[in-house]
């Protein structure tokens, strides 16, 4: 049995992740979303709410399981006995990154492979930070995530608006998540 690991903080999985986990559960005989819940990034939502996201989002997918981890991916990876690593591109910058990450992920896990796939063009464009951003300035995400998704990212933004918060749901960081 072929395990691998689709790693990210997906805050929130949005269509490319999606997308991408469809691809992947396709070739191997499981995948395992892994999100990562210590991020040094600005998150939206907190742990619970991304499982429960990602949960509803992959329910067709039957051989795709979502554990939380902290610390050294590959050795998440190691834990679950995953043999692969996952990774999305979507543009160069994209690659860039993701090289050096797998290069010093083979380094420090020889035996996990690491594999991108690329994104569906529909998606190319496509990150949570601008999912974010849209359904803060009260955009029209419907196409972007899955219905659950775009449900929790109007409530949260409703939610935000009404404490009176004056700045962003969650601060760009990233074009990569």
């Amino acid at each position: 049995m072929i395990r691998a690991l689709y790693p990210g903080t997906f805050d929130p999985i949005h269509n490319g992740h999606v997308d991408i986990a469809t691809r992947a559960a396709a070739l191997f005989d499981e995948l395992v979303i892994g999100i990562y819940d210590t991020s040094p990034k600005s998150l939206l939502f907190d742990t619970a709410q991304r499982v429960k996201l990602a949960e509803e989002s992959l329910a067709h997918l039957p051989n795709v399981r979502i554990a939380t981890y902290h610390g050294l991916t590959v050795m998440f990876a190691r834990d679950l006995a995953a043999s692969v690593i996952v990774r999305g591109l979507r543009a160069i910058s994209d690659f860039e990154f993701e090289f050096q990450m797998a290069l010093t992920n083979k380094k420090l896990a020889a035996e996990i492979e690491f594999i991108c796939l690329m994104t569906s063009l529909e998606y190319a464009y496509l990150s949570s930070s601008i999912l974010k951003e849209i359904a803060r300035l009260d955009g029209d995400i419907a196409g972007l995530a899955p219905v659950p998704v775009q449900a929790a990212l109007r409530a949260r933004a409703a939610e935000l608006r009404h404490a009176g918060a004056s700045h962003m749901i969650a601060p760009l960081v990233s074009s990569r998540d």
